[in-house]
């Protein structure tokens, strides 16, 4: 006999969604181990055509990571369920190798390595979403899986950082010996995945089947929610470039704080943010109705915007201090972040009975983000800006957060209005 958890949701169903979950988050986890270490370096303060070393590494990476999302707008869009595991393994192996090739090498060339490394990386979101996608349990799943953003990027720096003191690898080594460590895991990992069984008939008539989706299909989708697309895009073209410059520039701004002696405070100061992240992600899984969770998720990206751009501007008028800040800011920010990323397009599928899948437009969206993050990362160099990255950041922060609210508020009303129109055209049609 089942034992029901809730009116519709059985114990074996929750169990599975659980496990996938917790499945996801660590894969997704191990993947950043290839991504985000070698940030921990300085290079002290190598610069090549008045630009820091690092920064060139960084704005390479992001390039690279920004054109693999333009590919990946085709590639997710068609990627098929069987031998994911494989081109998983060729990507991550690749990113891994060409980390290796950057201990080798001289600056500059190193740059040439990171771009490698990120377009390798790029398409491993959609492919590790691809498992979760499509069930009523996405909201949870995804949730927990897309803190790993948060988690990763402070806990793989921490692992960084304790191989660079306690091993004393030298700098061009650290990303690559980092990697080590995650091979094994995300091996056993990727196995699991592939073990966890697909969407069930209830998933599919709550959620709609996922499935690849032509040239033709996403032609045709662009043409009837374009406009609502667009705002959509630079709504969360302001968020990846906020999250991203934090990410990647998190040692500089902590070192700037006061805090630069302090490794655990990554780990410390993200751990805190995802377990908040998660707690109100995981909430619209008992949100049935599709449009409804996408209106929520709606207020949830204009929350973030708020709470961003409101303790940014606290900080710049002294009213903050600088850790209170980074958390504020941090939670802010992947409140808007992360509902692109596994419960905004899963919704807007499901809304409007759509057949296709997440992964391409959250790399529609990805693209157009990483190539604002590039261009926003290269112009503090290449204008001279005066400024400290405590400087910096928040004024982008406040600035960004306004512009962000207005694409949010259009996308809201404009999907909102569609789909009116949609039910007003069924119910004359029935």
């Amino acid at each position: 006999m089942n034992i029901t958890l809730s009116p519709t949701y059985t114990k074996k169903q929750v169990s599975t969604s659980v496990v996938l979950a917790v499945v996801a988050f660590m894969a997704y986890t191990s993947v950043y181990a290839y991504r985000k270490p070698f940030t921990v370096a300085t290079f002290n303060d190598l610069t090549f055509a008045g630009i820091k070393y690092q920064t060139l590494l960084i704005i390479s990476q992001g390039l690279g990571y920004m054109l693999s999302k333009f590919f990946g707008i085709r590639f997710i869009a068609e990627l098929k369920r069987y031998g994911r595991w494989k081109t998983s393994a060729l990507l991550v192996g690749a990113a891994w190798l060409s980390l290796g090739v950057f201990g080798l090498v001289p600056a500059p060339w190193g740059m040439l390595c990171l771009f490698v490394n990120g377009f390798m990386l790029g398409f491993m979101w959609g492919i590790v979403f691809s498992y979760v996608e499509g069930r009523r349990a996405t909201d949870f799943i995804g949730a927990v899986m897309a803190v790993s953003f948060i988690f990763a990027g402070g806990f793989t720096r921490s692992v960084a950082l304790w191989v660079r003191d306690d091993w004393q690898v030298p700098e061009q080594w650290l990303a690559f010996v980092t990697g080590l460590f995650f091979v094994v895991p995300l091996i056993g990992l990727f196995y699991l995945l592939e073990k966890m069984p697909p969407p069930d008939e209830s998933d599919v008539q709550e959620r709609t089947k996922r499935q690849p989706m032509t040239r033709e299909e996403r032609r045709l989708f662009f043409i009837q929610f374009g406009s609502g697309v667009v705002a959509v895009i630079l709504a969360y073209l302001f968020l990846t470039i906020m999250r991203d410059v934090r990410d990647n520039f998190m040692v500089n701004i902590f070192s700037e704080l006061g805090y630069g002696s302090k490794p655990a405070i990554f780990t410390q100061t993200e751990t805190s943010i995802s377990l908040v992240i998660l707690l109100v992600m995981s909430l619209l899984v008992f949100i049935r109705n599709n449009i409804r969770a996408l209106k929520l998720a709606h207020v949830a990206v204009i929350a973030g915007f708020l709470l961003a751009g409101i303790s940014s501007a606290l900080f710049i008028a002294g009213m903050l201090n600088g850790l209170l800040w980074m958390q504020l800011a941090g939670l802010g920010l992947y409140m808007g972040y992360i509902p692109f990323n596994c419960i905004f397009f899963e919704r807007l599928i499901a809304s409007f009975k759509i057949a296709g899948n997440v992964g391409f437009l959250i790399y529609v969206v990805d693209a157009w983000g990483y190539l604002g993050s590039s261009a926003v990362m290269l112009s503090k160099e290449i204008f001279r800006l005066q400024l400290t990255w405590t400087q910096f950041y928040p004024a982008c922060v406040v600035l960004f957060s306004v512009a962000g609210l207005l694409g949010t508020f259009f996308s809201w009303f404009y999907f909102i209005k569609k789909y009116k129109k949609a039910a007003e055209h069924r119910t004359l049609n029935a």
